[in-house]
């Protein structure tokens, strides 16, 4: 045998039986007690730089956010300014994300829970809107989401984050336009209560 050959034979496997294993198992547990996110490298390459994130907590929603039209993914242009008078929850995720994937259920729950007392939802997509628009509709058919879904432009996206790209992020918004609450990341113990504390906390605002 050659000594290239020998090399190739002897040559240690990264991905061994117990290191897949392990991982398998710590991904688990991070998805089902961590407060988990991802990053959106979607928004980190198109985003500008230059755009400054204003400071939020009880601040009024920024113009740019408030007032763009937005690509809605049944086909109609959205704002969120439509929604003034409502208790809005603002979501920015994707379809790639794991954690959003989990958060979005109860999203659905929530917002059956609350519209009927004047809370409204928008998710908005931080993917590409050409590149995702079969696979946002498809998700949308698949987890039986009934408020509005469209994608978030770049600027909208980067004026939100302020600097944290991780997804998913939620804003609680109450009926003047002002930011009262925002979520970075899902834990499935504790960010569904904490949504509906803030949008309780919204509705007696």
């Amino acid at each position: 045998m050659s000594s290239k050959k020998r090399a190739e034979v002897q040559r240690p496997t990264f991905w061994t039986p117990l290191r897949v294993v392990t991982t398998c198992i710590a991904l688990a547990l991070l998805a089902a007690f961590g407060v988990s996110s991802c990053t959106s490298h979607d928004e980190k390459t198109a985003a500008p730089t230059s755009a400054p994130g204003p400071a939020m907590a009880g601040n009024a929603l920024p113009a740019n956010v408030r007032d763009s039209e937005l690509r809605g993914a049944d086909g109609a242009p959205l704002r969120i300014s439509d929604y003034s008078g409502k208790v809005l929850l603002v979501n920015l995720w994707a379809t790639w994300c794991g954690p959003c994937r989990i958060e979005i259920p109860e999203l659905v729950k929530i917002h059956k829970e609350f519209q009927s007392r004047g809370v409204e939802m928008i998710g908005l997509s931080t993917e590409n809107p050409d590149a995702s628009e079969q696979t946002v509709r498809q998700f949308v058919r698949a987890f039986n989401i009934d408020y509005r879904v469209g994608w978030a432009t770049p600027d909208v996206a980067v004026t939100l984050m302020q600097g944290r790209d991780s997804i998913p992020q939620s804003f609680i918004i109450t009926r003047d336009g002002r930011i009262v609450k925002r979520f970075i990341g899902f834990s499935p113990d504790s960010t569904p209560p904490q949504l509906r504390q803030a949008l309780e906390d919204a509705l007696k605002s």
